[in-house]
């Protein structure tokens, strides 16, 4: 069962899709450029073993824009506060990419409020780091185009290997991301540490690593578990970066059992 609801949080409208399960709470913070309705496909089996809530980042979906600040500490105060106006009661946080260093940096700011991460292939990019993988120029140019208006179609060059759901679904969601918010948080992949953030954060963390991107390497998992070392890590082989929409069994699998008692 699915539905959709609103609160006011760290000063600002968000917006939540609620995938009812009789598991543990998990809220799912998606990546810089994903709704919360393009991660209903992975919620609703995620709902086999958890109860749901999925949030669209400020600037993003149906949750407020506009002249706001997109700091990655904006963006984990958002995460501290949905669970406070949500009376969400020590939420696993599964965080994409993006949303990984936002639950990263929301557990460093209170661990107290979660039981758990799930860092689903997080960037690893920072002041003095290599460069995220990923250019601007694909997100920009993906974003203009969403939002003229652009079908299905015309979407699949900038993701070819997607379903033709997935493709259409994308189409007709990119244009609620602001252009504004997704370069402010891109920008950050480059500017914020969240390494300094691990070594202060003692919640059980489990790592998915995309074995078939770039975006974590053997050398960074390595780090990780050096700042982190209760982390555990399951690797879904093959995948890239958005690891549901080419694996979705492996990514269930690397997921449904984490529990933090």
């Amino acid at each position: 069962m699915i539905s959709g609801y609103n609160l006011h949080a760290n000063g600002i409208r968000q917006h939540l899709l609620h995938y009812r399960g009789d598991g543990p709470q998990m809220l799912i913070i998606p990546g810089i450029t994903s709704p919360a309705i393009t991660w209903g496909f992975v919620a609703e089996r995620l709902a086999e073993a958890f109860d749901v809530h999925v949030l669209d980042v400020r600037g993003r979906g149906l949750s407020q824009g506009g002249d706001l600040d997109y700091s990655l500490d904006a963006m984990a105060d958002d995460v501290l506060g949905v669970i406070d106006a949500g009376d969400m009661e020590k939420p696993i946080i599964l965080g994409h990419s993006m949303g990984a260093r936002n639950a990263i940096r929301a557990a460093r700011k209170d661990g107290d409020a979660m039981s758990g991460l799930v860092l689903v292939d997080p960037p690893v990019s920072g002041p003095g780091r290599r460069e995220y993988p990923s250019k601007w120029p694909w997100y920009e140019d993906s974003i203009i185009a969403a939002t003229k208006g652009c079908s299905a179609k015309d979407m699949r060059a900038f993701c070819p290997t997607w379903t033709d759901e997935q493709v259409s679904l994308r189409a007709e969601w990119l244009h609620t991301c602001q252009l504004d918010a997704i370069k402010t948080a891109y920008d950050g992949f480059h500017t914020d540490d969240i390494h300094g953030d691990l070594l202060q954060i003692t919640l059980p963390i489990r790592l998915i690593v995309a074995g078939g991107a770039p975006v974590i390497g053997d050398d960074d998992v390595a780090e990780l578990l050096t700042l982190a070392p209760q982390t555990e890590v399951r690797t879904v082989e093959g995948a890239g970066h958005m690891i549901p929409w080419d694996d979705l069994e492996g990514f269930l699998s690397a997921v449904k059992d984490f529990r933090t008692q």
